[in-house]
C-alpha cells in the first residue's frame, strides 16, 4: 500500500508581506487582532480613538462601548462631579421622584435621559470578553478617550494586565501607570508651566493639573487625534469630485464652532469674522461656510445675514450629506474658529494654509496650543488682510500616525504585534 505523503506548509518567505500563517509569525497569543473602543458619547472624543485605530489598521475590527452620563434637568448641573458620584446622585434623585410622584415613574428603567437607555461600558464585561476569547483571538487592544472613561479603562488594565493593552487618550491627571500608554496633547501640561501655575489657585492645583511629568509611556502630540490621513483625503476627493471640480478657485473653507469656557465669544466675533471674510472675497474664487452643532443661533444668523446673498459664498444648511470631508480634500485654504482643537488639527493635517479666528479670546491651555501652531508655521491668525491665493505650506501635522507608531513600538516591546 502506498502511503500518501503529508504536506506541511512552507515556512514563510522573509519578504512575504501577506498571507503568512499565524503559527509561523509569533504565535496566536502574541497577535492583537481586535480592539475595544470606550467612548463618552461625544463624537469629537470618540473620533480620537477611531482615528488611532484607523492608523493602526484596525478600524473595522473593533467594538464600541460607551460611558454615558445621565443628561437633562438637574443632571446637567452634576456633570462636574466624578462619574461614580454623579451616578449615585442620579439614582437618589430618581428614587426620590419615584416615591414622591403619584405617577407611574420608573427610575432608571424608562427615563429617556437615564443611564439605562444606553448600553454602558462595564469593565468586568470587557475583561470577561478578553478572557473568553484570548485562546482563539489573542490579546485585546483597549482604546479609551475622555475623562469619564478613565475609571473603566484603568479597571480593565488592573483586572487583566496580561490580556490587554490599554491606551488612554487625553490626560488622566494622575496615576499614569494605570495605563499601558497615555496619548495626550502637549498643551495638557500647560498647567505645570509658570504661566499656568499663576492661573490656578493653590487649593485647586491637585485637582486640575497633571501630577506627574511625562515618561516613556506618555505620547505627547501637538494637536488632537482624528481620522484624516492621505488615504481618506484621496477617497474624499474622488467622492466629492462632481461637487467641487468646477468650483471657482481658490476655494476658502470656513469652519465655525462655538464658544467654550476657555474660548468665550458671541456676536462680536461673528461680526468681526463676517467683516474679515468680506475683505478677502476679492482674492477668493469661492467660499464655503459650515457651522457645528455648538454654533449659537445668534452667531450663525449674523454670518448668514452678512454673507448669505453673496454669489461667491455657499453656506451649508446642515442637511446630509455632510461636505466636511469634501471640504478638507478640495479646499485651498481654511479659516477655523479658535475654540475647536479637533477642527484645527484636521485642517492642519492637509498641509494647506490654515487661518485661526478668535485666538485672542481664548485662555488657559488653548493659548499654548495656538502658540505652538504659530511657532511651527502651521497656522496664522485671520485678520481680513490675507491674500487667499497665496499658497504657503508646511509639513502636515501627522500626530495620529506618530501615535500609532508608538503603539506598535510598545506592543513589540511586550512581544506582541498587530494582525492587520
Amino acid at each position: 500500500m502506498r502511503i500518501k505523503p503529508i504536506l506541511l506548509p512552507e515556512p514563510p518567505s522573509p519578504t512575504a508581506a501577506r498571507g503568512t500563517p499565524d503559527i509561523f509569525e509569533s504565535g496566536v497569543h502574541t497577535l492583537v487582532r481586535r480592539a475595544v473602543v470606550i467612548g463618552n458619547g461625544f463624537p469629537s472624543s470618540e473620533n480620537h480613538s477611531i482615528g488611532l485605530l484607523r492608523a493602526l489598521g484596525l478600524s473595522h475590527d473593533h467594538l464600541l462601548f460607551r460611558v454615558t452620563r445621565p443628561r437633562g434637568g438637574i443632571d446637567d448641573w452634576l456633570h462636574w462631579f466624578p462619574l461614580s458620584l454623579h451616578r449615585k446622585f442620579h439614582y437618589l434623585i430618581s428614587m426620590f421622584r419615584a416615591f414622591s410622584s403619584k405617577s407611574n415613574y420608573l427610575p432608571l428603567t424608562s427615563h429617556p435621559n437615564g443611564l439605562s437607555s444606553i448600553l454602558q461600558a462595564d469593565a468586568n464585561h470587557i475583561v470577561n470578553l478578553a478572557r473568553e476569547t484570548y485562546e482563539k483571538e489573542g490579546p485585546l487592544l483597549v482604546v479609551a478617550s475622555g475623562r469619564d472613561t478613565i475609571s473603566v479603562a484603568s479597571s480593565i488594565k488592573r483586572l487583566a494586565p496580561d490580556l490587554v493593552f490599554v491606551v488612554q487618550i487625553q490626560h488622566p491627571r494622575s496615576h499614569l501607570n494605570r495605563f499601558d500608554m497615555v496619548i495626550t496633547p502637549h498643551h495638557d501640561y500647560y498647567p505645570l508651566t509658570p504661566e499656568g501655575q499663576k492661573q490656578v489657585p493653590k487649593f485647586l492645583r491637585r485637582w486640575i493639573t497633571p501630577r506627574e511629568p511625562p515618561d516613556s509611556h506618555v505620547v505627547l502630540t501637538l494637536g488632537a487625534l482624528h481620522r484624516i490621513d492621505f488615504a481618506s483625503l484621496r477617497s474624499a476627493a474622488i467622492a466629492w469630485q462632481d461637487v467641487f471640480a468646477n468650483v471657482p478657485r481658490p476655494l476658502l473653507v470656513v469652519n465655525i464652532g462655538g464658544p467654550t469656557k476657555n474660548c468665550q465669544y458671541g456676536v462680536d466675533l461673528a461680526k468681526q469674522l463676517a467683516t474679515s471674510l468680506i475683505s478677502v472675497l476679492g482674492s477668493c474664487g469661492s467660499v464655503r461656510i459650515s457651522f457645528s452643532d455648538r454654533t449659537p443661533q445668534k452667531v450663525s444668523n449674523i454670518i448668514v445675514k452678512e454673507l448669505g446673498n453673496n454669489r461667491k459664498v455657499y453656506i451649508w444648511d446642515g442637511q446630509e450629506p455632510n461636505p466636511h470631508m469634501g471640504h478638507l480634500a478640495w479646499a485651498d485654504a481654511f479659516v477655523v474658529t479658535a475654540d475647536s482643537v479637533s477642527m484645527i488639527s484636521e485642517a492642519c493635517s492637509t498641509g494647506k494654509p490654515v487661518y485661526i479666528m478668535g485666538a485672542e479670546l481664548c485662555r488657559w491651555k488653548f493659548t499654548e496650543f495656538h502658540k505652538s501652531l504659530r511657532e511651527r508655521g502651521v497656522a496664522r491668525p485671520f485678520t481680513g488682510s490675507e491674500d487667499i491665493s497665496e499658497n504657503w505650506s508646511y509639513p502636515p501635522l501627522d500626530d495620529t500616525a506618530d501615535a500609532a507608531r508608538r503603539v506598535h513600538e510598545a506592543l513589540a516591546a511586550r512581544g506582541w504585534k498587530l494582525k492587520i
